[in-house]
């Protein structure tokens, strides 16, 4: 089943797109520089990571353990 159809593999995509994000621009930031257009997309991601990152620290963790018990 596709990513977009499963709600729980639509969340699991997205926590690990913000997160990835945001491992980039804190080891790259030139990459992720430009605040608009497609990079712009990334930057936001990026950005939402940094912001809420104990929420999302706690929302993989969350997300881990119901892939791996349930």
């Amino acid at each position: 089943q596709s990513a977009l159809f499963n709600f729980h593999s639509f969340l699991t995509v997205v926590l690990l797109w913000i997160c990835a994000c945001t491992y980039v621009k804190m080891h790259f930031p030139a990459l992720l520089e430009q605040r608009t257009g497609f990079r712009g997309f990334f930057w936001k991601a990026a950005r939402i990571g940094e912001r809420l990152s104990p929420w999302m620290a706690v929302g993989c963790l969350t997300m881990g353990v119901s892939i791996i018990f349930f």
